[in-house]
């Protein structure tokens, strides 16, 4: 599955990265430059472009529906 979303902030970053964690399998972010980050991981989260929307990458539907409402909230 591939959601794309827009980040605005850092506190967004950290609560995707928050997010991810509690997650049973893998969540990738995608920038527009072609990155790509474990999004386990605040330091590879943060050396994404985020400039543009980036696109989140998981497997599983409750994993990514946990993602994403973690920076809608």
């Amino acid at each position: 599955m591939v959601r794309q979303v827009k980040v605005s902030s850092f506190s967004e970053v950290q609560e995707i990265v928050s997010a991810a964690a509690r997650c049973m399998n893998d969540v990738g972010v995608h920038d527009m430059k072609g990155s790509i980050a474990d999004a386990k991981s605040i330091l590879g989260m943060m050396c994404l472009d985020y400039s543009n929307p980036v696109n989140i990458v998981c497997e599983d539907a409750n994993d990514m529906n946990r993602v994403v409402r973690a920076i809608r909230h």
